[in-house]
């Protein structure tokens, strides 16, 4: 997948196709000095991290706060900000413990100029009202769901991208919280899944 068709995909406009290509170089070099993402995975970076990310829009096309844990390279963090830049009251918090990789997203988002704060703390000791919270390769979901308890105590829809064990990891998570999810495929990659979590119940 190339530029346009990511584009053709998912309607982005010039202005958000230049700042994904500026962001894509920004990756790609940062890449270079810390592990931010799979080296193998930066070639395919229209479908593998742009689409990937950008698919979330589809699912909460009504949200305008995100909350991204465990941000590290800014994905999807970044790429949705990129794509609400233009959204009026728009705001995706990128939330992530470690110093070097809030060094990088901050970069990021005050060179591109987007609608975006960068935290640099672990996301369960925050409390912020926002629409949705994701993650990607952040932490397994009975781990993820912990983070995510703020968030979703506050209403937050949860959204996370996960790979093709996600029923795997329903089925642990489910031990220890009580929560509905609807598994959902991934535009970006068959073996992909998206898991919508409503329920805010956690079991003591």
């Amino acid at each position: 997948m190339d530029a346009l068709e990511f584009q053709r995909l998912t309607g982005a406009s010039d202005a958000a196709l230049s700042d994904l290509e500026l962001y894509r170089q920004k990756l790609e070099a940062g890449n270079a000095v810390m592990n931010l993402v799979g080296p193998a995975s930066l070639p395919d970076f229209w479908n593998r991290h742009a689409l990937d990310s950008a698919q979330l829009l589809q699912m909460a096309p009504e949200a305008r706060i995100w909350a991204d844990l465990g941000a590290g390279a800014g994905l999807p963090g970044v790429v949705l900000a990129i794509l609400l830049k233009a959204t009026p009251e728009a705001r995706v918090w990128l939330i992530d413990s470690q110093t070097k990789r809030c060094r990088f997203l901050s970069d990021v988002v005050s060179d591109l100029s987007l609608p975006a704060d960068v935290i640099n703390a672990r996301a369960e000791s925050l409390s912020i009202k926002v629409d949705v919270v994701t993650a990607r390769a952040c932490a397994p979901l009975d781990r993820l769901l912990q983070f995510a308890e703020p968030y979703r105590r506050h209403g937050a829809e949860a959204l996370f991208l996960k790979g093709e064990k996600a029923e795997e990891e329903i089925a642990e998570a489910r031990r220890h919280h009580r929560f509905d999810a609807e598994v959902l495929p991934s535009a970006s990659d068959p073996r992909g899944r998206i898991l919508r979590i409503r329920s805010r119940q956690v079991a003591a």
